[in-house]
């Protein structure tokens, strides 16, 4: 469904794919495959000198091919982590996004996050198999056995963390059977037309701003420093939007009604309205509005 790169897969690629728990395990097995890999070719003497880049917070996607071809200019392992936006690339339109995947090592996202399962469940796609298993792999005398040791058998407790394993593929298996190709993307694209009707609201009260480009079901926004509310138009400094905004959620989640998330963009405060529960429907998002602008309302009075 993911139209992943033939070097990601079982068949015919000599990659393979493995059900972690969750992206902060996937993302551990990939740099402890990743920093073995390294300290193999550089020396263990040199740990000191390895670094790990990290994005994430605003739903922004990198620009994987021009990354992809510098990791590769510097020898760097790149793992692409699409915790919650993988989901969306069931559906054609988003595709565009995973241009350049080929360039990357691994790649990983939470079916627990938008993809109707539940915790815990995280798909991980890695070229090199080996890697994680000569980094992750045990081999106590009482674990051997003629199937392992002939290779007839995937032995996933090299490819994690733990040494035993909880039956993820199951529930899975469940969502994929249940929905269908079909009705997954239709559920997809749904929260995403949602968001794009919020960003619609947004733009219709000058006090509030959106922050950064909206790629997926998520919104990051704000109130504005310039916020026009109904009595005069006040102008607030960055510092003080920020504190602004930083006390409107902690007011809007206090209620127990909505609950939004915060990121920090640039040294900007910023909210975010993400969505993707199961029964969302646009009149939660309608009242997630008024919710809001009823607590930036009170809070300019």
């Amino acid at each position: 469904m993911l139209n992943l790169p033939i070097s990601f897969l079982f068949s015919g690629g000599g990659g393979g794919g493995v059900l972690q728990g969750t992206t902060c395990e996937a993302i551990l097995c990939t740099l402890t495959a990743a920093r073995d890999q390294m300290l193999d070719k550089i020396g263990r003497e040199n740990m000191g000198k390895l670094v790990v880049y990290g994005t994430t917070s605003s739903n922004a996607v990198d620009p994987l091919g021009p990354l992809c071809d510098i990791a590769k200019d510097y020898n760097i392992l790149v793992h692409i982590d699409a915790a919650y936006a993988g989901s969306a690339f069931i559906c054609p339109e988003f595709r565009h996004f995973l241009q350049g995947i080929e360039g990357a090592n691994s790649f990983s996202l939470n079916a627990h996050k938008w993809f109707l399962t539940t915790l815990d469940c995280c798909c991980l796609w890695v070229k090199e198999p080996s890697a994680l298993i000569k980094a992750l792999s045990t081999d106590p005398e009482y674990l051997k056995n003629k199937a392992s040791d002939s290779n007839q058998v995937v032995d996933y407790k090299d490819w994690q963390i733990a040494l035993s394993r909880r039956f993820r593929a199951m529930k899975l298996w469940l969502v994929l059977r249940s929905y269908g190709v079909s009705n997954l993307r239709n559920f997809i694209r749904g929260h995403v037309k949602m968001a794009k009707h919020f960003e619609g609201l947004i733009a219709m009260d000058k006090r509030f701003e959106v922050v950064v480009p909206r790629n997926f079901a998520m919104v990051c926004f704000r109130i504005s420093p310039l916020m026009m509310g109904n009595a005069n138009q006040k102008l607030l400094g960055e510092e003080d939007a920020n504190e602004f905004n930083r006390k409107l959620l902690e007011s809007i989640n206090a209620t127990g009604r909505v609950y939004m998330t915060h990121a920090v963009v640039w040294g900007v405060y910023v909210i975010s309205l993400a969505v993707g529960a199961t029964l969302t429907d646009y009149c939660h998002v309608n009242k997630a509005w008024k919710e809001i602008q009823e607590h930036a309302h009170t809070m300019q009075s």
